[in-house]
């Protein structure tokens, strides 16, 4: 995967793609289809995506609270695994809120990228105020001799899967259910930051993560798998939330306990993939009474990793 913020110079190599089009959070089943239907259309040309970084909703509601479910790093892996070799992710600022759509299909897609096909959803839309919608793309595409394929929604049982969808299973506590639509198990990507030990010294010590720009899920316990920068993967039990008992923290992170090992993860980007949800969150009276449910909750994980 070679990923491109700038198409200023683009490699020759990089040029010429077959371009799947959208934000692409999360890299669900649904934007696999599209990724698929683009490598479908022209199979003999490089398999690319074009999105931005950061999201579009980020810089015009930048009070939001964070909502991703991959940042730039976890989706060209994401990515790479669907098949593409090269990502376009366009730094989004003013300059780009503001172009016209007509300019950044000449200036982005014809010129910048040279796309020899395009793949978009029915409901893709571009430029300054969402002015370019697929009936307009069909039409310049059509003009400029570059293909183009629009691929209907995917859905299953339960309606279309989208990156929406996927944040209210999320933010529900329904960790298998998110899985299940994105193809793989939600994760969050960080570095471990020093906490104030607290875990060490009630006898679980724990990797610190900080949520950072990724959604908050429901907070509570949860069984997980945590990949390590050495690509050790190593299952655990992990608390997501504020930590009530011990004071209440002002923000959000987990603190996974990896099972059955020792080591030293400070400053290391490990990989933590929630893959069941234990229980809500909440206050215990002492640090005795945490303590034991704590023992309960890993050996709770214990038996849902086994399964």
């Amino acid at each position: 995967m070679r990923v491109f913020s700038n198409l200023a110079g683009l490699p020759e190599a990089a040029r010429g793609a077959t371009v799947a089009l959208g934000n692409l959070d999360g890299v669900h089943l649904g934007h696999r289809a599209v990724l698929a239907a683009a490598h479908q259309a022209r199979p003999e040309l490089p398999l690319a995506a074009l999105t931005f970084e950061p999201h579009p909703r980020e810089h015009f509601r930048p009070d939001d609270p964070p909502f991703r479910l991959t940042l730039l790093p976890a989706k060209a892996n994401a990515l790479a695994a669907a098949g593409a070799s090269l990502c376009y992710a366009l730094p989004f600022d003013d300059s780009w809120a503001h172009m016209p759509h007509e300019v950044f299909f000449q200036t982005v897609l014809r010129e910048g990228i040279g796309a020899g096909h395009l793949t978009c959803g029915p409901d893709f839309a571009f430029g300054h105020r969402r002015g370019g919608n697929v009936a307009w793309l069909r039409q310049a595409c059509e003009e400029a001799g570059i293909g183009l394929s629009v691929v209907p929604p995917l859905a299953d049982s339960e309606g279309v899967i989208s990156s929406s969808r996927i944040r209210r299973e999320l933010q529900g506590g329904y960790p298998e259910r998110a899985a299940a639509l994105l193809g793989r198990p939600f994760t969050v990507v960080g570095e471990v930051s020093h906490g104030d030990a607290r875990g060490r010294t009630l006898g679980f010590p724990t990797a610190n993560v900080p949520l950072g720009r990724h959604i908050e899920p429901a907070r509570g316990v949860y069984a997980v798998q945590v990949t390590l920068a050495s690509g050790q993967v190593v299952p655990g039990v992990a608390n997501l939330g504020r930590r009530p008992t011990l004071g209440g923290d002002p923000i959000s992170r987990i603190e996974a306990h990896l099972f059955d090992f020792s080591g030293d993860l400070y400053g290391q980007e490990v990989s933590v993939a929630l893959l069941a949800f234990i229980r809500e969150e909440k206050r215990f009276a002492g640090l005795d009474a945490l303590v034991a449910q704590i023992a309960l909750d890993a050996a709770a994980a214990r038996r849902i990793l086994a399964a």
